[in-house]
């Protein structure tokens, strides 16, 4: 039987791209994401692959929608067996005029709306001992940036829920995975006012994706030299960190 997959967030960029390479390769493709007709264009464009798509509509901000869709995918197309949760969106943030409600709605779609698929997803994965699950953080998460404080600070969530869940998942038979990809063109990043080093094309970043998504390594990044450069961010002392991070600051 076609292996199945689920991922949200699927109805533009990065999701996009990797559901239409997974059912080009004959997976069966649910895809989810807030634009139901987004993703029936999605799930008509993938009628000749050798797969197939499936749209199914669902916001990650509502626990019982999530749940009812995984049900609703098992149901119709088989047990998942590599979820994908990339559902999430970026606001900037300045220190000047900092907004409650821009980090509320980062945290619900982000962290929480993350926390809504994967709950029920592990309840079935780990009562069959079997299943794959990636989720879609940042290289954003690695160490706080301008502007980034909302976004920056539910990627570090991902990042410390995928290393805390790891060793318990590793014992029962479910392969959990980080993504922490650089900047990828996209309608989102297509917002950003500044320059964007390494940018990756979205085809590209998704062949990345499914590479790494065939891996059993813990850590899928890319592109690779912004990951590393971000990481020798994170390991800075303090007070060289900033020297550097400050210069990101936008000029009011």
């Amino acid at each position: 039987m076609t292996d199945v997959a689920w991922i949200t967030g699927a109805s533009s960029g990065l999701g996009e791209a990797l559901a239409v390479r997974m059912a080009r390769e004959g997976w069966r493709v649910a895809v989810s994401a807030r634009s139901a007709g987004k993703l029936e264009e999605l799930e008509r464009a993938a009628k000749d692959a050798p797969g197939s798509i499936h749209a199914m509509p669902l916001n990650v901000t509502d626990a019982a929608a999530a749940a009812a869709t995984i049900a609703r995918v098992e149901d119709e197309l088989g047990p998942i067996d590599q979820a994908v949760l990339n559902a999430g969106s970026h606001i900037p943030v300045r220190a000047s005029a900092l907004k409650i409600e821009d980090f509320r709605a980062l945290v619900e779609l982000n962290l929480m709306g993350t926390v809504h698929c994967l709950s029920p997803l592990l309840a079935r994965m780990t009562a069959r001992r079997s299943g794959r699950i990636a989720i879609v953080a940042s290289v954003a998460g690695y160490r706080g940036l301008p502007t980034s404080g909302a976004y920056g600070m539910t990627k570090a969530g991902l990042i410390n829920l995928a290393e805390a869940l790891k060793p318990e998942l590793d014992g029962l038979g479910v392969t959990l995975q980080i993504v922490n990809p650089g900047f990828v063109r996209t309608p989102l990043t297509d917002r950003n006012p500044f320059p964007m080093p390494f940018l990756m094309e979205v085809d590209d970043a998704a062949a990345a994706l499914h590479r790494g998504l065939q891996t059993d390594r813990f850590e899928i990044v890319f592109p690779r030299r912004l990951a590393y450069i971000m990481k020798v961010l994170r390991c800075l002392p303090a007070p060289l960190a900033f020297a550097l991070t400050r210069r990101l600051v936008p000029q009011e």
